[in-house]
């Protein structure tokens, strides 16, 4: 029987989800609910069903693990929790600071709840997080460094539009290439948070919107833009459509430590995404797999991709995984 899918949230990453799922042999997506006008949402596949969120506990039947599409500035910590009480989730929660917190908030109401709940995938945190692990028990000498972009942040661009006076806005990571070539050189660099990356935002205002204020609140903002050296440029929403419609991202976790003194070993894991929100996308479907597996052999609470098995993200049986890929 296929695993029936509910997607909570319809934006860049709800599409993507909806599209990945197309794709998996063993899953079904069973519909989508939104705080919108179902009526207004245009899904990628024009006979999905759209449903108001509010109705979602009447559909409780016809769904086994929800992917919540959300950003994690504010819709992350109120829903995951408040869904973990009724149903097995997965969430995509990449406020890295704050993911203890989250962990524990989440982990309270699936035990409670006796369902299944995957927080923080995606690739980072997600697939880095779990290359950063073992990379470090690996070559337990030495220094784990992770770069990301040059890409769009969904997080961070999502962070920024909820700012008072934002009409619309995208942020970029860039990596400092004089701080990786030291990295990948082996060097294990002493490097502060603002020798690692830069941060870029391309910013539409509201009319009669601060300049002045938004630039204050984005550059201030803990997290997210007060550890990094962050520009802000306004721009026309005519400028935003047509230069910032693309989603690339990517980056790379390098590992760089000795095996025995003078015996030098570097890991690197690279991500190249020419769209970020159907790649993360594709991961949360992925752990939704094992979200069902778990729930269904009763392991329940808050789990991380820690704390998950490789095999229980393929579709494939375990003999098979044996087969063909071991």
């Amino acid at each position: 029987m296929a695993t029936r899918i509910g997607i909570v949230g319809y934006g860049n990453l709800g599409r993507g989800v909806e599209i990945s799922l197309a794709l998996q042999p063993d899953m079904e997506l069973a519909g989508v609910f939104t705080r919108r006008d179902p009526a207004s949402v245009e899904t990628a596949d024009p006979a999905t069903p759209v449903h108001a969120l509010s109705e979602l506990a009447a559909h409780a039947g016809e769904l086994d693990v929800l992917i919540l599409c959300g950003g994690s500035r504010s819709d992350l910590p109120v829903q995951s929790p408040e869904l973990a009480a009724s149903f097995s989730i997965v969430d995509s929660f990449d406020t890295h600071a704050r993911i203890p917190e989250h962990f524990a908030a989440v982990d309270a109401a699936a035990t409670a709840a006796g369902t299944t709940a995957v927080i923080s995938t995606g690739w980072d945190p997600g697939l880095f997080s779990l290359n950063r692990v073992f990379a470090e028990a690996i070559l337990p000498q030495g220094q784990t460094d992770t770069f990301w972009g040059r890409g769009l942040s969904q997080g961070h661009s999502d962070a920024v539009r909820r700012i008072d006076g934002v009409a619309g806005a995208v942020q970029y990571t860039i990596p400092a290439e004089a701080a990786v070539a030291r990295v990948r050189a082996g060097e294990r660099p002493a490097l502060a948070t603002r020798e690692k990356h830069a941060r870029e935002c391309f910013v539409v205002l509201e009319p009669g919107a601060s300049p002045e204020a938004v630039r204050e609140a984005i550059v201030t903002m803990p997290d997210y833009f007060e550890p990094y050296d962050t520009t802000v440029t306004f721009i026309t929403a005519e400028e935003l459509a047509r230069d910032h419609a693309g989603m690339p991202h990517g980056g790379f976790v390098i590992r760089s430590g000795e095996s025995s003194p003078g015996t030098t070993q570097t890991i690197e894991y690279r991500l190249e995404l020419s769209s970020n929100p159907e790649f993360t996308a594709s991961v949360l479907v992925a752990y939704a797999r094992a979200a069902a597996r778990l729930a269904a052999a009763g392991q329940h609470g808050a789990k991380t991709p820690f704390d998950i098995a490789p095999g229980l993200l393929s579709p494939r049986t375990p003999e098979e995984l044996r087969a063909e890929l071991l």
